[in-house]
């Protein structure tokens, strides 16, 4: 492995450690749940999942779960009108 590399997955564990870096925009993740398979999309700030829950509630286990994984690195989710 050349010394760039090596620099490079060093500059990655840092960053990785550093969570504040990362902002993420859009995302779609299939998520298995006990049941069945849901497709969840992150987009301008705003949650979306094919769950019959999320469809008449806004949230759902499975936007909860991802908003736990990611904590501290989605932007604030604009309040409800």
């Amino acid at each position: 492995m050349d010394y760039g590399m090596i620099g490079k997955i060093e500059k990655a564990k840092r960053y990785a450690q550093e969570r504040h870096r990362f902002h993420f925009e859009t995302f779609t993740v299939r998520v298995d749940g006990e049941n069945s398979s849901h497709r969840v999309q992150f987009d301008g700030g705003r949650w979306q999942c094919d769950c019959n829950f999320f469809r008449t509630r806004g949230v759902c286990s499975h936007t909860m779960a991802i908003e736990n994984i990611l904590e501290g690195m989605l932007p604030e989710t604009p309040e409800k009108t």
